[in-house]
């Protein structure tokens, strides 16, 4: 119980701590963003005093008193009022990016359990052949790959797949087939083929060499030699005995590295012009669209510490040693 307590009390400390840094941030940048706005709206160069001051009380910079403020963001958010998008003007930012998330959500779920079961998959019989041409051309393979860049990933992807093979939709995430049929169906599947087939080619890399490295530790302990000399099976061993030893730090580094996915996805939709998360930040950042830059990167926070949080919760089931160190 202890252990659950202290995890739930880092959990909420954590999102206090991005909820704060996402009020303060914006107000660290230069320039007044309703001055900003009232010039892209108006068109003019001279801004009328109260037009910005009802632009300011909106994106929550009416009161000078910085507690005050603060306040009332906070009780905007426990409204679920995160401001009108000015991108998206008169529309709120939670209808806005309740239409984009789903995409992101969709696409980055898929990609990382992907990713798990084959990153783990290839790391665990790469330390059961160890030092086999497998476990090499996996070892190496993965450490080339891990130093490329997702976006020219994602360009050369486009040019082969897209523009010179013509087998997929070079941008968008449906064409003009009618929602709710098989064929529009494939038509979703098939414009996010490419953004997730971008992101898979790296994202299995951090399981893959976890598992691997993790698992040749754990064939080297004592209790796999006794379990060997006691006639066991080497595929017993490394399948039912390593492998899962070995899995309880891939499955912390599961949430881990949902957070840097989550980042590589907004590069990759902007490439590829998904319209999720990604393409909808490069708007707002291009738009300064205050409201909607800070909704976005809120929303990522509490994604990514949601899913660490959840892995928390999970692992006392798999690893029984962790209540036990907790106590």
């Amino acid at each position: 119980m202890r252990y659950y307590l202290r995890k739930t009390a880092y959990f909420l400390l954590t999102l206090w701590a991005a909820i704060t840094l996402n009020f303060i941030i914006p107000r660290l940048q230069p320039g007044d963003p309703a001055e900003i706005m009232v010039r892209q709206l108006t068109g003019r160069g001279e801004v009328d005093p109260a037009q910005v001051a009802a632009i300011r009380t909106m994106l929550g910079y009416g009161d000078e008193n910085v507690f005050v403020a603060y306040w009332q963001y906070l009780q905007q958010l426990a409204s679920g009022d995160l401001g009108i998008s000015f991108t998206y003007f008169p529309f709120p930012v939670v209808d806005v990016i309740g239409q984009a998330l789903p995409w992101t959500l969709v696409l980055v779920g898929l990609t990382q359990v992907l990713s798990f079961v084959l990153g783990t998959l290839l790391g665990a019989f790469a330390a059961w052949r160890r030092n086999s041409r497998f476990d090499t051309t996996i070892s190496i393979g993965s450490t080339f790959l891990g130093n490329l860049q997702s976006v020219w990933i994602g360009l050369l992807v486009l040019f082969l797949f897209a523009y010179t093979l013509g087998w997929f939709p070079a941008s968008g995430g449906y064409g003009y087939t009618d929602p709710g049929t098989p064929l529009h169906v494939l038509d979703v599947v098939s414009h996010g083929f490419l953004p997730a087939f971008t992101l898979m080619v790296t994202a299995p890399i951090g399981f893959i060499l976890s598992m691997r490295n993790t698992m040749v530790q754990v064939l080297g302990e004592d209790y796999i030699r006794l379990a060997g000399a006691a006639g066991l099976k080497d595929r017993t061993l490394a399948l039912g005995y390593a492998a899962r030893n070995a899995m309880l730090p891939v499955v912390t580094g599961f949430a881990l590295s949902l957070g840097v996915l989550m980042g590589g996805s907004i590069l990759i939709e902007t490439v590829f012009d998904y319209p999720g998360m990604g393409r909808l930040l490069g708007e707002a950042t291009a738009n300064r669209d205050f409201p909607l830059m800070q909704a976005i990167l809120l929303a990522t926070i509490v994604i990514v510490l949601t899913a660490n949080f959840i892995v928390d919760l999970i692992y006392p089931l798999i690893d029984p040693r962790a209540r036990k160190s907790a106590a």
